[in-house]
């Protein structure tokens, strides 16, 4: 079927909303902003909604409901971002609200957790529209990976499951999700040094003791892309640190301090390899933890991921700015103050051939000779 955007979602009207996680209904959000919430501990991290009549109140829970719904599509920097609006025929004005429409037309459906959201009388559940049991065909690549207009006959194949896979992926480089062997994989564009940096960066990561994200060299229309395995499923989501930040700033905790508490060996290992390879590029969208579906808790940090910006502020040995701590650290000593804490654990030797580039092959073994020389 064609997908249309439902403009109404959010319209005078609406009613309420039921905010599901699984088979689990969370809360329900009426359209004064009135909230019933049956499960707080099951709640997203960065959503904060009160129950009770106070004004106040109901006005925040709306304003957070919106915005809620509002991440659950891609950012406006993403590139083919109007090629991938005009697809689904929705508006480019992009405002939260106009983001929360888009969402809420396809439940809010995403591939990295288990929430959805759907309106009362909707016989409908979760295992009939899950993105990670139901099919994406390959007609959306062509728009999210290299930005082609959709032609009549294949927009015809578009689902609401499918644009929400590719909608709800965050990040700026060209990607898109398709189903190889059972299950997702994401490829990744971007220009030839990007793909480059990224599968160098994965090799370089094996060498290491780290949990992280393989990337492998794949082709799509031509052009040589980066594939990787989709993390989360219907037992494990993720939860990016930007969300941590506001669940910590709701609930009085320091963020460096949870951090450490619940993923220290992996945090330190983020921070050395981060320079190791010159990543500049570690924003709190692409790093944060594990949450078990079952019980709606953070375990550990997942693992590192997204390296296409790597071999950048690479001509020194100070690196860029260490975006993980708090603070003016520069990478090299964010680095060093993290071997120190956990060595460095290397399990292999790092083979010199895998760097395409000289330049990147004799500053990454300057600075993995800084970091020798770091370790207790």
């Amino acid at each position: 079927m064609s997908f249309q955007v439902d403009l109404s979602a959010l319209a005078r009207g609406w009613g309420k909303y039921f905010l599901m996680h699984g088979d689990r209904r969370v809360a329900t959000l009426r359209e004064d902003g009135r909230c019933t919430i049956y499960y707080p501990s099951f709640l997203p991290y960065h959503l904060y909604l009160e129950s009770g009549d106070d004004l106040d109140a109901r006005v925040n829970n709306l304003n957070n409901f919106i915005y809620w719904c509002a991440t659950r599509v891609l950012t406006l920097d993403r590139k083919y971002v109007k090629e991938i609006l005009n697809s689904i025929h929705a508006p480019q004005s992009f405002s939260d609200r106009d983001r929360a429409r888009i969402a809420l037309s396809y439940h809010c459906l995403s591939l990295t957790d288990i929430f959805w959201v759907k309106r009362p009388g909707e016989k409908i559940s979760f295992a009939q529209i899950n993105l990670f049991e139901h099919s994406l065909s390959g007609a959306f690549v062509d728009v999210s990976l290299v930005g082609k207009a959709l032609t009549a006959q294949n927009s015809e194949l578009l689902t609401q499951g499918e644009v929400a896979g590719d909608l709800a992926t965050q990040g700026v480089a060209p990607k898109a999700w398709v189903r190889q062997q059972e299950t997702f994989f994401l490829l990744k564009d971007g220009d030839a040094r990007d793909v480059a940096a990224e599968l160098t960066a994965s090799r370089v990561l094996d060498c290491f003791q780290a949990e992280h994200v393989r990337y492998t060299p794949d082709e799509f229309d031509g052009k040589r892309v980066s594939r990787s395995r989709l993390l989360t499923s219907l037992d494990w989501a993720i939860v990016p640190m930007e969300q941590v930040e506001i669940y910590c700033a709701n609930h009085g905790l320091r963020r460096e301090s949870f951090v450490l508490r619940k993923g220290a060996y992996q945090f330190y290992m983020m921070n050395i390899l981060d320079y190791l390879v010159g990543n500049t590029d570690r924003h709190w969208g692409n790093w944060g933890f594990w949450v078990e579906n079952r019980t709606h808790r953070m375990t550990r940090l997942y693992p590192l991921m997204d390296f296409n910006k790597a071999f950048q502020a690479y001509d020194t040995l100070e690196g860029g700015r260490c975006q993980t701590l708090e603070g003016n650290l520069s990478q090299r000593e964010a680095a060093e103050r993290a071997v120190r804490a956990v060595g460095l654990n290397r399990i292999q030797p790092i083979p010199p051939e895998i760097f395409p580039e000289e330049s990147w092959r004799e500053m990454f073994f300057q600075r993995l000779g800084v970091l020798e020389r770091a370790e207790p």
